[in-house]
């Protein structure tokens, strides 16, 4: 459970994680729970699974990728967009469907253009059951304009 001291971080409108507006995403909602230390929770659907009960390998990773590079955007309204370069996902036991599951992303070492994240997926009894480790790349500027986050879809949508 997510707490009252959380600090609710933007979504997107078609972002195939957080996209709130994306009918095919998992609309997935982060908060910040301390500085460099993201969290969500999320109840995979069974038409995500790969074999029976089992949430796709595909989706697990998918799930990591985007929370490790999230723990590294900082301030909301001045947010720090990152590539993907590089991601090693570690699957320690099968990921559940129809079950909660924890995320946490943190921030790791960070330095110049590139930076470092981490995330891991948790079932309800705290056991890690996902993990991935990434180096991040930052967008370049003239493929982002992020002078008008609100026109890219990205705010704090009311829950």
């Amino acid at each position: 459970m997510i707490s009252q001291t959380s600090i609710p971080q933007p979504n997107s409108k078609m972002c195939f994680i957080c996209g709130l507006e994306n009918p095919v995403g998992l609309k997935l909602r982060i908060y910040q729970t301390e500085p460099g230390v993201i969290e969500t929770s999320y109840t995979a659907p069974e038409h995500f699974q790969g074999y029976p009960g089992v949430l796709h390998g595909g989706i697990v990773a998918t799930i990591l990728d985007e929370i490790s590079g999230r723990a590294q955007m900082g301030d909301p309204s001045a947010p720090r967009f990152m590539f993907t370069a590089k991601l090693e996902v570690r699957y320690r036991k099968n990921v559940p469907t129809g079950k909660p599951l924890k995320i946490i992303g943190k921030a790791g070492k960070s330095k110049g253009k590139s930076a470092e994240g981490w995330a891991g997926i948790y079932n309800e009894e705290g056991t890690l059951l996902a993990e991935a480790n990434t180096l991040l790349i930052n967008v370049p500027q003239e493929l982002l304009d992020t002078t008008n986050l609100d026109q890219l879809g990205w705010k704090v949508y009311p829950e």
